[in-house]
């Protein structure tokens, strides 16, 4: 069981991880490395089968936060309402920095690039990188709202979609 004053988590308790976004977390565990014991928080991440183990000590350093509030998410949506910003930069760098915002597991950064990214049906086509890039946003950010909002992802990104499309 997770003991909330060593590692500032809950067992079954929502987390968001900025690589790979939002887990819930397992419990801790201890594990012999090099010689040393080392106290872990593990965290499942269902959608990627994937269990993570960050050690207690660098759960700050490492980006690992609790959900964002509903405050925040409803922010991150305003954003989603706003006018697209296209900078005219090579398509290679503005990928970089889409990317580097996705992985900053930020609300915020996360539905700008929703924004910046979204096309309407039947507007200009977009790249495949593009759209990867934009699949990966929408998903981000569909995690997290439907476990703030205790829905599932689905109807989370219905929603998401549904927001952008009144904006276009």
């Amino acid at each position: 069981m997770t003991d909330k004053k060593t590692t500032g988590y809950n067992a079954g308790e929502f987390v968001v991880y900025p690589a790979h976004g939002v887990g819930k977390v397992v419990g801790t565990e201890t594990q012999e490395v090099a010689g040393c014991s080392l106290s872990l928080v593990a965290i499942n991440f269902e959608h990627d089968r994937m269990t993570l183990r960050v050690p207690v000590g660098k759960t700050n350093n490492s980006g690992l936060r609790p959900l964002a509030t509903k405050e925040d998410m409803q922010k991150a949506m305003e954003k989603l309402r706003g006018r697209p910003r296209v900078r005219r930069a090579r398509w290679s760098q503005r990928a970089q920095e889409y990317e580097a915002k996705i992985n900053s597991g930020d609300p915020l950064s996360i539905a700008e690039v929703i924004r910046d990214l979204f096309r309407e049906e039947g507007a200009a086509d977009q790249s495949y990188s593009e759209r990867q890039i934009y699949r990966t946003a929408v998903d981000r950010l569909a995690r997290e709202f439907a476990a703030i909002e205790e829905i599932d992802e689905e109807k989370a990104t219905e929603q998401l979609e549904e927001m952008l499309k009144k904006v276009a």
